[in-house]
């Protein structure tokens, strides 16, 4: 399927809900009363409004497994992909990609429109290209550690590619059945450099070291005497540093600065033709000169932090990185003893050119050995400033990089991992080719974006509770407690035609099976008939998720949910009926509908709600541009003191990726949040969460596939 964006035709900006630009259709008023359904307001949506799409498919599975050790359950279905209700808080990042300049970032720290490499063919070879991405976004799965023979380590879904010698393999498979699929074996070898190397710290000897290089290697610093009237002589001290690239003279002004030694900046040459603009920075009192001379004196003995910047200095000052060959000219001698000596500190293999001259200065150029791979080496380890020297664009995948596969284990957990969506279809993750992952989870390899596509285009499993007999009949089924609902809501608007929840619940109520409801919707008393008797059994649970009472809040914020009056309603009707209901204030929003916390459990209790939890706003980053655009055009006054709040409960971050913190946050004021729901929950004698409530697995009863209960 082609890769969709939230980019509409011709580059114009796309519209509605989801988009994080041109927000009239995103986030226009929708009509609602205070006891609205949320159900049927389709007839009366404006013309302009973006449509929902159903396609219906036939999933392969549907229980998904969970291990994630922040979440109540260990199986969950959901009977749909995307999410109509349009709420703006729906949804190993460490791992380091190669941006377009040549420097890396932490995969979990990208975001859209980032330049990266990726990769295109181009004859007989695959080679780097410069690329964007497109979307961003993260999921808990169980994770897995691929190790290298090089000992470079990647972490990744057992769903995820790389390009190995023998074609894209996932991470794990199977050789036949359902999971049937190219996977990697210790046979494969993947394709790039292997790991990235660490930078050296950025300290005071590495500063000194970079100012070494810069200036011997670009730098004038001299005196010299003049007469003046009357026949008297004086001296003249100069610096002078003047480069076509401002971003080394910049680091050079900043370090310089640093030794609290301030140089003044000036235009050195103007451009011409051909010819680039160049800039300079100086200095001419006495002092300041001497003061620099002894900063880029050679030292007694030099510490690997000096001979980093060092290495950094010379290379912006003198080096040059083209057609694969990575050069350092210079015709002073000494300077090409450091730069060798120093190379070898760091384990570099290199080869010195001496080339002669008639009518000038022999030159000695420094050429470092070893390809690509040490390339990215010297350029991760010591960070020189001039990016565009750092240029790979063209250059063919190849390597003698050990990047065999030696081992791939389950890490035993699940954790959150990110993906993105680039123009290549795949980036550079660790120094290897991996593929790329699609738009929000529940999208995850259709190629929709994140935004408006997964509130608009819409998958229904229609042969959800055909599946879940074929599961439930197979002889290995462990029963434990399935969630609905926990990651689309399983009673969004087109439920109401497909009828896919209830199906599955007929499942369940035929073979005992017991299971937790969690809906932001009032049509679960559709289904009370099925409910009711599982109820009875020990077999249900149905969680409420209230966010506010405020009704022109919520209409604003999940414009195509029930109203919270018809929340309650729904909370009051089911307890009625016996069916265990609790209220899950989520998610709590800092400055906007925190206040709200006991107010809302006041009213779920009078209501009849049994128990309650609640939930931090979370913003991972597929959502967090939406969310931020939302609050500017709906609360414009109060969206700097939310996001501030935001960030002061998540150690500074708008979004906790940490399991033990990202649900309720850490600080004084979710610690007080804290406190306000455990006061306000004892008085008013609520109990357990809807998934703490502990349900009967012992009368399940193993259905046939045709649909008849087993005869014992």
């Amino acid at each position: 399927m082609p890769l969709k964006t939230t980019t509409g035709t011709h580059g114009a900006p796309a519209k509605g809900r989801g988009a994080t630009i041109n927000l009239e259709g995103r986030f226009e008023a929708w009509s609602r009363e205070a006891s609205d359904d949320g159900w049927f307001q389709e007839a009366d949506d404006d013309a302009n409004r973006p449509k929902t799409i159903v396609t219906e498919e036939r999933a392969k599975s549907i229980i998904s497994r969970n291990d994630s050790p922040d979440v109540g359950f260990t199986q969950s279905i959901n009977p749909y992909r995307g999410c109509e209700h349009a709420c703006t808080y729906c949804a190993a990042g460490d791992t380091p990609i190669l941006m377009a300049d040549g420097s890396i970032r932490a995969l979990s720290e990208l975001r859209a429109g980032d330049e990266i490499y990726g990769t295109r063919v181009a004859g007989k070879y695959r080679r780097y290209t410069k690329t964007r991405v497109l979307d961003h976004w993260s999921s808990i799965k169980p994770a897995f550690r691929i190790t290298l023979e090089d000992g470079t380590q990647l972490v990744a879904s057992a769903d995820h590619r790389f390009l190995s010698n023998r074609g894209w393999k996932h991470v794990i498979g199977a050789e036949q059945g359902p999971r049937q699929r190219p996977f990697l074996t210790t046979a494969n070898k993947l394709m790039g450099t292997g790991a990235f190397a660490e930078a050296v710290c950025e300290t005071d000897e590495y500063r000194r070291g970079y100012l070494c290089g810069m200036i011997r290697g670009d730098g004038h610093l001299g005196s010299y005497s003049y007469e003046r009237a009357h026949g008297r002589f004086d001296r003249i001290r100069s610096f002078r540093l003047a480069l076509c690239d401002a971003e080394a003279l910049l680091r050079a002004q900043d370090y310089l600065l640093d030794m609290d030694i301030a140089t003044n900046e000036f235009r050195f040459q103007a451009a011409a033709g051909q010819r680039r603009e160049m800039n300079a920075i100086g200095a001419n009192s006495r002092w300041k000169v001497e003061a620099i001379r002894h900063l880029i004196a050679w030292p007694n003995e030099a510490s690997r932090q000096w001979r980093a910047g060092y290495l950094a200095g010379i290379f912006d000052a003198e080096g040059s990185f083209s057609q694969t060959v990575f050069r350092i000219p210079n015709t002073d001698p000494e300077i090409i003893g450091w730069i060798r000596t120093s190379l070898q500190e760091f384990g570099f293999r290199f080869a010195v050119e001496h080339r002669p001259h008639q009518d000038r200065k022999p030159m000695d150029v420094v050429r470092l050995i070893g390809g690509l791979p040490e390339h990215l080496r010297f350029f991760h380890s010591f960070r020189p400033a001039i990016i565009r020297k750092l240029d790979l664009e063209g250059q063919a995948i190849k390597s003698d990089a050990k990047l065999r596969v030696v081992a791939i284990e389950p890490l035993g957990k699940a954790m959150r991992l990110y993906d993105i969506t680039t123009g290549t279809g795949d980036f550079i993750a660790n120094g290897v080719v991996s593929h790329n992952c699609y738009a929000r989870p529940s999208h995850a390899y259709l190629g929709l974006s994140p935004g408006l596509d997964f509130e608009t285009r819409l998958f229904a499993k229609v042969n959800a509770a055909e599946l879940l007999r074929e599961e439930l009949a197979k002889p290995g089924y462990q029963c434990t407690p399935i969630a609905i609902g926990v990651n689309t809501d399983a009673y969004q608007p087109i439920e109401r035609k497909y009828a896919i929840t209830r199906s599955i619940l007929e499942v369940m109520r035929e073979t005992k099976h017991p299971v937790h409801l969690i809906t932001k919707s009032a049509l679960v008393e559709r289904d009370m008939d099925l409910l009711v008797p599982m109820a009875k059994e020990r077999l249900v649970t149905v969680t409420l998720s209230v966010t506010t009472l405020d009704n022109e809040i919520s209409r604003r914020m999940e414009p195509r949910t029930s109203a919270p009056a018809r929340r309650l309603k729904a909370i009051e009707r089911l307890s009625a009926a016996g069916i265990p209901t609790t209220v899950n204030v989520a998610p709590v929003v800092p400055f906007l509908t925190d206040a709200e916390m006991e107010a809302i459990l006041e009213a779920a209790a009078k209501a009849g709600a049994k128990g309650a939890g609640w939930q931090l706003m979370r913003l991972p980053w597929e959502v967090k541009d939406v969310f931020k655009a939302w609050l500017e055009a709906n609360f414009p006054l109060k969206a700097a003191h939310v996001m501030s709040r935001v960030r002061e409960m998540r150690e500074g971050r708008e979004n906790d990726p940490e399991f033990r913190s990202r649900m309720r946050g850490t600080g004084l004021l979710a610690e007080l949040l804290g406190r306000r729901f455990r006061i306000a929950k004892e008085r008013l004698g609520l109990g357990a969460h809807g998934m703490d409530l502990e349900l009967d697995t012992a009368l399940f009863t193993p259905p046939s596939v045709a649909g008849q209960g087993r005869l014992f």
